[in-house]
């Protein structure tokens, strides 16, 4: 396995990526798969473009099986906070530690950027992903009661911050 930042150029196997995510595990997202499979390769190059968004994905024999976003602020009184978001792996490749090398990576990316508050927000369901978040010492601070509403179902979404 392999770990390492996207860019535009990695735009395409992250686009089908993303959508396969998306539609997979709508509960998972705030996006949804009809909106993101509207957007063209332009978009999805942009988003991999952007200094404040750094994207790294995990290749298993050259086949992107995961992704994690680290997003950074850029105002002044919050450059110290962080946001994991849009962290997946390939239902083909659970299981194997693709997920907390991700995570592991983005973590070190942000303790180098001196984020102290690092947050993610996660769907209270997913119990996997959570046990992963706190095993690396995340911490529930809150729940967004409803947060999520795919068709007439809604989700809670537990909020949750790493202080590194």
């Amino acid at each position: 396995m392999i770990i390492r930042r996207l860019y535009s150029s990695d735009a395409k196997g992250y686009q089908e990526l993303r959508l396969k995510a998306l539609k997979n595990h709508p509960e998972a997202y705030g996006s949804s798969y009809e909106e993101e499979s509207e957007f063209s390769i332009e978009v999805f190059e942009q988003r991999l473009s952007n200094p404040d968004h750094l994207t790294w994905g995990a290749y298993v024999d050259e086949r992107l099986a995961g992704v994690v976003t680290l997003i950074t602020s850029t105002r002044k009184k919050t450059m110290h906070n962080g946001t994991i978001v849009a962290m997946y792996v390939d239902d083909l490749y659970r299981r194997h530690g693709i997920g907390s090398y991700l995570l592991k990576h983005a973590i070190i990316e942000a303790k180098s950027k001196s984020i102290l508050n690092l947050y993610l927000t996660v769907t209270t369901t997913n119990l996997v992903a959570k046990k992963l978040y706190s095993s690396f010492g995340f911490v529930t601070y809150g729940i967004e009661k409803n947060g999520l509403k795919i068709d007439q179902q809604y989700f809670d979404s537990e909020l949750m911050v790493l202080y590194l």
